[in-house]
């Protein structure tokens, strides 16, 4: 069995979470379907995104990068193919996060982080 790429979901920087899924909700009609200080994800249809906190601060997560989601179903095949590329080691996969999913990531030359994750099902 391979692994079905179903989407992209870009995570972009915000600095105050409550007050920018507020800003969507009002004035571009997304819904929230999580929120805690640190992340937000928002949806309008068949469109997600995803807010991180990022504040340009020795505290900030992204570290100047940026973040790229993508969605898959049957994550295990592509989760070998990157071990044995080098990409990620064997215990990145975390299974059953608090928002459940099934995920590893990585960062590029860039600092930019790359995760593929799946919903728990």
């Amino acid at each position: 069995m391979t692994t079905k790429l179903i989407e992209l979901i870009p995570v972009i920087p915000s600095e105050d979470i409550a007050r920018d899924t507020a800003w969507y909700e009002k004035h571009a009609g997304f819904r929230t379907f999580y929120a805690d200080k640190m992340y937000a994800v928002i949806y309008r249809e068949q469109l997600v995104l995803h807010l991180q906190w990022h504040s340009d601060t020795d505290d900030d997560p992204l570290l100047g990068g940026s973040v790229v989601r993508i969605h898959v179903k049957n994550i295990q095949p592509i989760f070998d193919e990157f071990v044995a590329r080098g990409t990620v080691k064997p215990d990145a996969l975390k299974l059953g996060t608090a928002w459940d999913t099934n995920e590893f990531g990585f960062y590029d030359l860039n600092r930019n982080a790359i995760f593929v994750m799946e919903d728990v099902e």
